[in-house]
């Protein structure tokens, strides 16, 4: 299985299809030194629907290659919902630490802070390079409504950066892809979430 950070970060997740995703990571400490990560990405109706019309049987259309890896549910509205997760200790858990990626740091008394690193996202998003004025046009027009949402969450929030939820065990963000592909979004260095495990 490819790990859920080369998902996550892969310029291939939002461009090769088309901008016909949104995208979902939660992270829900399970205990002082574990999680269970869960990547959820839904493809528009209209995309799916697409799905083997090409008239290169060669070719694959972006639905083709959508949830080859993860649980695949086709929606009664016609769009699909792909699901991978995966869950243990921090160590083992492949969100690309090395990278940059989403971080676990004991901060005592049963915390943890999870963080992850805007940077990493938003340049294999924006693929590094400054948009011109046709291309940053075509984007919008793809990815217009599309979202990355982040969330981390356990038994309580004692600290974050991003929106918690009324009951206080829930941080999420939620960002429009075509403001990152824009650059018209400010970030922080990271969005984080001091988190009591259960």
């Amino acid at each position: 299985m490819s790990t859920l950070w080369k998902i996550v970060t892969a310029a291939g997740l939002a461009l090769s299809l088309a901008g016909c995703v949104d995208v979902a990571v939660d992270v829900a400490l399970t205990s002082p030194t574990s999680a269970e990560a869960t990547l959820t990405q839904t493809m528009v109706a209209d995309f799916y629907a697409m799905k083997g019309m090409g008239d290169d049987p060669e070719q694959q259309s972006a639905a083709d290659v959508f949830c080859q890896e993860g649980e695949l549910t086709e929606n009664a509205d016609g769009s699909a919902t792909c699901i991978i997760a995966e869950a243990g200790a921090f160590a083992d858990l492949d969100l690309g630490q090395q990278e940059g990626g989403i971080t676990f740091t004991p901060a005592g008394d049963g915390l943890v802070r999870v963080a992850m690193a805007t940077e990493a996202l938003s340049e294999e998003i924006r693929g590094g390079e400054p948009l011109d004025a046709e291309t940053a046009s075509l984007a919008e027009a793809i990815f217009i409504g599309r979202t990355f949402t982040l969330s981390f969450s356990g038994a309580e929030i004692t600290d974050t950066n991003m929106t918690m939820s009324e009951d206080g065990t829930i941080a999420t963000q939620s960002i429009p892809i075509i403001d990152i592909i824009k650059g018209d979004v400010e970030l922080p260095e990271e969005f984080y979430a001091v988190v009591r495990a259960p």
